[in-house]
């Protein structure tokens, strides 16, 4: 039985991180630590944890590291074969961590697994941050089985075998300690949203395979650090994505996907600005702003080069990048759920 490192990032609010803590004490799955890393809380979050939960590993950072950086510190202290990371806003099935280890225990391909997430609130529900496996359609939006941009579906068992998808969700996937590392954990200049599919887009380009096994289920709450209104998350969703169509694709691609992104940027913003949501419509051209480190992303665009072993045009044909625009096939061809999408 391989020792798994169990890793979350905490940030205020400690009722939340009490309840899954108290969710994890149920869990079968025995060989583990659990390590908390509390990112420079303003509550008394530190000293609840530290005075409640003797036996787990506390680490207060000196400054809000985001999920990246949280994530990454955690990694660092962890002895575990396989690394859990997890979202203080869920609960757990008693045995789903263990049908994780078992996915990536029968297969040493696989990089990553999800659980099936379900919505906290709503257990019929898929939960919008990752439901039952991540996908991106070419332009970098992304998308999931049982989620597409507002609509999430209900749970009918429609998603039950194990599937190869693009990226797990960072709300709880399981991954191992080695391609982590070699793959440098996660970009910490993302801070939150997204560095999970960037991580996972390196380990398709690495060879290696993300799936969900929809057997392990957790339940998630979302949006207890950052709220689903809030403009900085549209900051960082849509700058996040940007940097990744920027960095994680081939040249060429790059040249020919880029401007249409651009244009649809200009159309979501106005749509918000129409919405009166000006704040949103600001984020939209702060996050095109941000584009211009170029030495950033030149240092990207390197560490992709050094680690590629597949090419686009594998991950286009592995279906696990959608070809068509997720954006158009939505909101005008009216496709609203997952099981339109590939037929």
């Amino acid at each position: 039985m391989k020792k798994v490192s169990i890793i979350i990032p905490h940030y205020n609010n400690f009722p939340i991180l009490d309840r899954c803590l108290k969710s994890l004490e149920k869990i079968t799955y025995k060989n583990i630590e659990i390590i908390v890393i509390d990112n420079n809380s303003y509550d008394d979050s530190f000293e609840k944890i530290k005075y409640n939960y003797k036996n787990i590993i506390l680490k207060k950072s000196p400054k809000n590291l985001g999920y990246a950086g949280g994530c990454n510190l955690g990694a660092s202290f962890a002895s575990g074969h396989y690394l859990l990371f997890i979202n203080n806003d869920t609960e757990q099935d008693s045995n789903f961590l263990s049908h994780l280890v078992d996915s990536l225990d029968e297969n040493e391909k696989i990089a990553a697994v999800q659980p099936k997430i379900k919505n906290f609130n709503n257990k019929n529900l898929f939960d919008y941050a990752g439901a039952c496996g991540g996908y991106i359609d070419f332009l970098v939006f992304p998308f999931c089985r049982g989620r597409i941009f507002d609509t999430v579906e209900e749970d009918s068992m429609q998603y039950e075998k194990n599937e190869n998808v693009f990226w797990t969700s960072g709300t709880a996937f399981l991954t191992r300690r080695s391609v982590f590392m070699n793959l440098e954990g996660f970009d910490e200049k993302l801070f939150a949203h997204m560095e999970e599919i960037d991580y996972c887009w390196k380990c398709n380009l690495s060879n290696f395979r993300c799936i969900v096994n929809p057997k392990s289920v957790v339940y998630h709450e979302g949006a207890k650090t950052l709220g689903y209104d809030s403009p900085f998350k549209t900051y960082l969703n849509h700058r996040n994505s940007l940097i990744l169509l920027l960095s994680n694709y081939q040249i060429l691609n790059v040249i020919k996907i880029f401007p249409l992104r651009i244009f649809l940027e200009i159309v979501s913003s106005i749509r918000d600005l129409f919405s009166f949501k000006i704040l949103h419509f600001i984020s939209h051209y702060f996050s095109i702003l941000s584009l211009f480190n170029v030495i950033y992303l030149f240092k990207r665009r390197r560490l992709v080069k050094k680690i590629r072993v597949n090419d686009d045009n594998y991950l286009f044909s592995k279906n696990i990048i959608y070809k068509n625009s997720i954006v158009w096939d939505y909101f005008v061809k009216k496709k609203y759920f997952f099981k339109d999408l590939f037929n």
